[in-house]
C-alpha cells in the first residue's frame, strides 16, 4: 500500500478531486482497466485490499466486482512521478469487463500476458481426460516422462543454435518452454515462481 508521505504527495485537485487509476495484472502484465478514485476510495481500496473506485456515474463508491464477484485483489499500489495518477498491481478473481474479457482493452495482449493464459490453460488440463488433449496425456504419463521431454526439448534447442537455424530454433525453444511449463505445473510450480526467484538472484 502506498506509505503515508506518497499519499499526503497525492494531487487531488487537478482533476477536481479525482485521481486516475491503471490496473494491471500482478503476474501477467497485461493492463485490466482504468478507474478513478477519490480519497475515500482510495482508503476503501487499502483497508478491504479490494480495488474500490468512485463511480462518475453513480456518484458513489463502488467495488469492482460488487455485482458479479469478480473482484480485483490489490498486490501493489505505485503513485507516478507527478502524484496525479496511480498504479496498481492486482490479482483479479475471473474476469475482469463486463464484456467476459480479461481485460477491457481486449483483444489486446502482450506476450507475457500471453503466456499467463497458456500456463493457465494447461494447468486446466491436469485432470482432463487423456484423450483430449496432448498435455492431458503428458500429465497422466507422470513426472519422468514430461521431464524427459524436458531434456529432450532442451537438446534440440541447443543443437538448432549451433546448427545457426532460427526459424529450427524459434521451434525448439517454443517446444522447450511448453514442456518446462507442464513440467512446472506438475509439480505444484509455476512461471512465476521461477521469475520471483530470478529477482531474488538480480539482487
Amino acid at each position: 500500500m502506498l506509505n503515508s508521505d506518497i499519499r499526503k504527495r497525492l494531487d487531488w485537485e487537478k482533476n477536481n478531486g479525482l485521481i486516475p487509476v491503471i490496473i494491471q495484472h500482478a503476474v501477467s502484465g497485461e493492463v485490466l482497466m482504468l478507474g478513478f478514485m477519490n480519497e475515500e476510495a482510495l482508503a476503501a481500496t487499502e483497508k478491504s485490499g479490494k480495488v474500490t473506485f468512485f463511480s462518475r456515474s453513480k456518484q458513489r463508491l463502488w467495488v469492482k466486482g460488487e455485482t458479479s464477484n469478480h473482484f480485483l485483489n490489490v498486490v501493489e499500489i505505485a503513485a507516478d512521478c507527478d502524484f496525479d495518477a496511480l498504479l496498481i498491481l492486482a490479482f483479479p478473481e475471473g474476469v475482469t469487463c463486463h464484456r467476459g474479457t480479461s481485460s477491457c482493452f481486449s483483444p489486446t495482449i502482450n506476450s507475457f500476458a500471453f503466456l499467463y493464459q497458456l500456463e493457465q490453460l494447461l494447468a486446466e488440463r491436469k485432470n482432463a481426460d487423456p484423450k483430449t488433449s496432448y498435455t492431458a496425456k503428458l500429465y497422466a504419463k507422470g513426472v519422468k516422462r514430461i521431464a524427459q521431454k524436458v531434456g529432450e526439448e532442451g537438446v534440440e534447442t541447443a543443437l538448432a543454435a549451433v546448427a545457426g537455424d532460427h526459424e529450427e530454433l524459434t521451434d525448439e525453444a517454443a517446444d522447450l518452454i511448453y514442456h518446462l511449463t507442464v513440467l512446472l505445473q506438475s509439480r505444484g510450480l509455476d512461471l512465476n515462481t521461477v521469475i520471483s526467484r530470478l529477482k531474488e538472484r538480480h539482487k
